[in-house]
Parts: C-alpha cells; structure tokens; sequence
C-alpha cells in the first residue's frame, strides 16, 4: 500500500487548506487512518484520526472546532479540513494508515504501518 499526500501550500494566518491522502497498491482496507505533523526541531505529533469502517473522528484537544478529518471510501482518500489556520499549525503534515490499531494506539505513530511522504503547510502571520 502507498499513501500521497497533497495539498499543502502557503496561506496567511486564518485561512484555510484541504489536505488529500490517497491510497494506492493492493486492497485497502485498514481500521484507522491518521494524520499527524511534524515542525522542525519537534517530534511527530498527532493531529487527527478516522476509523476506516464508520468514519468516527478523533483529534488532538487543541485542534477540535478547526480541524476536520472525513474520509472518501470509494476513492480510498482521507481529507483534512484545515480551517482558521495559525502560524503553529506550520508543519509538514503526513497520513498514515494500520490495520491492526485499538482505540488507545491512535494517537501513536508507531502503530500505522503505512505512511505519505509529507506535504508541507506554511502558515504566514
């Protein structure tokens, strides 16, 4: 399986950015996606997640009401909706997928085991 994510790009503090991640190879079917970010200098951290099957959402407690993560069965894509972007959201933004992950893992990277290679969100203020 081989996940690309896209949509990055520039915006200006509270604007907003769709990210897509699509999934591609054999089957997919996995029980969570995820999306999570990394700015220089810091570790990888969780933004959001979505249970494959029903589409039940889960995100970081910092980034409910802004953030939305919605899936596309059908095309085999997770959306981030980005909205009211501050200059703290700047990251590189990855997706991720597992198909073994619990409820408690979804919030730790090491339990995906298949990833994007990053799209780059630049907030200017």
């Amino acid at each position: 399986v081989q996940l690309q994510a896209s949509g990055g790009g520039l915006v200006q503090a509270g604007g907003s950015l769709r990210l897509s991640c699509t999934a591609s190879g054999r089957t997919f079917s996995p029980r969570y996606m995820g999306w999570f970010r990394q700015a220089p200098g810091k570790e990888r951290e969780f933004v959001g997640s979505i249970r494959w099957s029903d589409g039940f959402a889960n995100y970081r407690n910092s980034l409910k009401g802004r953030f939305t993560v919605s899936r596309e069965k059908d095309k085999e894509t997770m959306l981030l909706q980005m909205n009211s972007l501050k200059s703290e959201d700047t990251s590189v933004y990855y997706c991720a997928a597992g198909g073994r992950i619990i409820t408690s893992q979804i919030s730790n990277p090491t339990a995906y085991d298949y990833w994007g290679q990053g799209t780059l969100v630049t907030v200017s203020s």
